[in-house]
């Protein structure tokens, strides 16, 4: 795969050339790119311009923040000056560590500007802003991102949307068996409780191995009937970090006929992801984790010839490709648009684009490196830490940028109230049976946020 080099253009270089404030600076040429009209370009430097005298102490903030560029090259991941231009693209403060990307990601100034700027043109002229044009450039920029097609790809408001759209589009009849693991998300839990309670669905589920993929493949196929319709699995566990072995589970459901869900909300946005080379039937994400886009937004693959499969239930405009109301008849859109309906948010939508843009913008490779480096790091300093228990998986391959700890004396929740007092922001875990703490590693953070972890660990490992 082509790398990529970047170009920072420090404040002062921004200065010189600009005279808006440096957002307005950054906005336009993040704008400047496919699938952004000029109007849009200008009217975010219009407001950017207008707000100047309304920012105040953000403003400074802001004229602080160095713009990224790219073009071909590397970047490492122990590049300091890079990584930190990229941190200074995001809001977060800075006398907190945002360990929570596994939960709700951060989103970067590209996206939340893109948000207002969208909203301000529309709200301008009283418009839904709904564009084919508009619509497929994000999907032909989030398809180049997952590799699949665009017209395999939905619009959804999270992972659990696109999940329960599947869920519900497959035909499942009473005693059909669906094959789920131990450590869902409830995302992927409680819709198909609720297929179970409502139409008699059978759910089995399996413990994934922490420390041999053969062991989980093992325990998987163990569970496959001939009553087995459905496998619906997280690509990466919520629970411990765990980077499931979906390729080779993809090609067990594929000789057992056997449709194949993934759980994608954990990988897309922190791993390189290649939807055409999983294969996977379908495969939900959020927008607002590891990609980093707008709150309540969301994407659905569904493979091509897999469409009809999945029969889309909730439908309304822009589900379908005509209908007659007369004649009672309907044809729906040939592709995973059929998925969609009724009035939705552009700027949330374009948000997500500019979501994307950025990934691109800094490398999906690039920032996959970065964050396995951190975690490898954090991984290696906490295995040297008593009294503390990792529940991720060892085997480096295995792990991904997410890592759980328990402590052996104390509960998970004195654990958290402890580490919040260094302002480490982690996730609970109950999932799975299990008590224990989860820290989420991304582009956003830093080696030396890694250390600050450690040591608010080691503080308490000796209590």
């Amino acid at each position: 795969m082509k790398r990529r080099k970047f170009f920072i253009a420090s404040a002062g270089m921004l200065a010189a050339t600009q005279a808006l404030d440096p957002r307005t600076a950054l906005a336009e040429a993040f704008l400047r790119v496919p699938g952004v009209t000029e109007n849009e370009q200008g009217a975010g430097a219009a407001r950017h311009a207008a707000g100047v005298s309304q920012q105040g102490a953000g403003a400074a903030h802001n004229a602080a923040r160095p713009l990224l560029q790219r073009q071909t090259g590397v970047v490492t991941p122990e590049d300091g000056r890079f990584w930190d231009d990229v941190r200074a693209q995001f809001p977060l403060r800075k006398d907190r560590m945002y360990l929570n990307t596994g939960g709700l990601g951060a989103s970067p100034y590209a996206v939340i500007d893109a948000v207002k700027t969208k909203m301000d043109e529309l709200e301008a002229i009283c418009e839904t802003g709904h564009t084919d044009e508009l619509w497929n450039s994000i999907k032909a920029e989030a398809a180049s991102l997952l590799g699949c097609d665009a017209g395999e790809l939905a619009f959804t408001r999270n992972t659990t949307e696109g999940i329960n759209i599947v869920a519900n589009g497959t035909a499942l009849k009473r005693g059909d068996e669906v094959i789920l693991t131990t450590q869902e998300h409830v995302g992927n839990a409680i819709t198909w409780v609720g297929l179970h309670n409502a139409d008699g669905i059978v759910l089995k589920r399996f413990e994934p191995s922490t420390v041999s993929h053969a062991e989980t493949l093992d325990r998987l196929k163990k569970l496959i009937t001939p009553r087995t319709r459905m496998i619906s699995i997280p690509h990466i566990e919520t629970t411990t970090g765990l980077i499931m072995p979906v390729k080779e589970i993809g090609a067990i459901a594929r000789a057992k006929h056997i449709f194949f869900l993934v759980d994608g909300a954990q990988a897309c946005g922190m791993i390189p992801v290649n939807l055409h080379e999983l294969g996977c039937d379908a495969y939900a994400t959020s927008g607002h984790k590891w990609l980093m886009g707008p709150k309540e937004t969301g994407l659905l693959y569904v493979r091509r010839d897999r469409l009809d499969r999945v029969r889309a239930k909730f439908i309304g405009a822009y589900s379908d490709n005509g209908f007659d109301f007369e004649k009672e008849q309907l044809t729906f859109h040939p592709s995973a648009q059929r998925y969609e309906y009724g009035t939705v948010s552009t700027p949330l939508r374009a948000g997500l684009g500019a979501a994307i843009r950025f990934i691109h913008q800094i490398g999906m490779d690039n920032i996959w490196a970065r964050d396995k480096a951190m975690s490898t790091a954090l991984y290696a300093g906490l295995k040297k830490i008593d009294k503390i228990t990792i529940l991720s998986p060892a085997d480096d391959s295995m792990r991904s940028a997410m890592i759980t700890i328990s402590h052996r004396t104390l509960s998970n929740v004195k654990l958290q109230e402890h580490l919040n007092t260094y302002e480490l922001r982690t996730r609970i875990v109950t999932e799975g049976g299990l008590s224990a703490l989860r820290m989420s590693l991304h582009c956003y953070n830093s080696f030396a946020e890694v250390g600050r972890i450690l040591d608010a660990v080691r503080s308490v490992a000796v209590k």
